[in-house]
């Protein structure tokens, strides 16, 4: 089992070596790219550090949390847990700190933990994703693709806490 990643990695520079690619220079090429693109995605992750840490901040994390726990809590997702369903889209560090908190409070066996975990397993940091993602796009269509994720994530999050109840 421990061979299979140097197997994949020399197969892949065989095949190179076949096709008549120079290896090295692609591979320079590669990470000269990789740089220059890391320059460019920095800013933009930057931006997004910075709003999250103002959403806590500014009680916005807190009041929506009031304000959406009894929406959440009539399509199924347990009122303790619409602080993870929000904080997960913006943070995965922030979300793990609570699902810590949750499992501590609740145990490890109970229906309020086993959707916590199912929540933070089943989705993803969706800023994050989007501004690694559009970080390098013109495209001036940016909301539509962020409608839909959160969308799906929602959706998820209601059909995971069904899962979990019946489970």
């Amino acid at each position: 089992m421990k061979y299979i990643l140097p197997l994949i990695f020399l197969s892949v520079i065989a095949y190179a070596v076949f096709r008549r690619v120079n290896v090295f220079a692609a591979y320079s090429r590669g990470v000269g790219n990789a740089i220059k693109f890391t320059l460019q995605l920095v800013p933009v992750l930057i931006c997004v550090f910075i709003m999250c840490q103002l959403f806590e901040v500014s009680g916005l994390s807190a009041a929506l949390t009031r304000a959406l726990s009894p929406v959440f809590s009539a399509l199924g997702v347990p009122q303790e847990l619409t602080r993870l369903v929000l904080i997960k889209p913006f943070s995965g560090s922030g979300s793990l700190a609570f699902l810590t908190q949750v499992l501590s409070e609740n145990g490890a066996d109970s229906y309020i933990s086993r959707c916590a975990c199912v929540l933070y397993g089943s989705s993803e940091t969706v800023f994050y994703i989007y501004a690694v993602y559009f970080a390098r796009c013109r495209q001036k269509r940016r909301l539509i693709p962020v409608a839909i994720i959160l969308f799906s994530t929602t959706l998820s999050t209601i059909c995971a806490c069904l899962l979990c109840r019946i489970m």
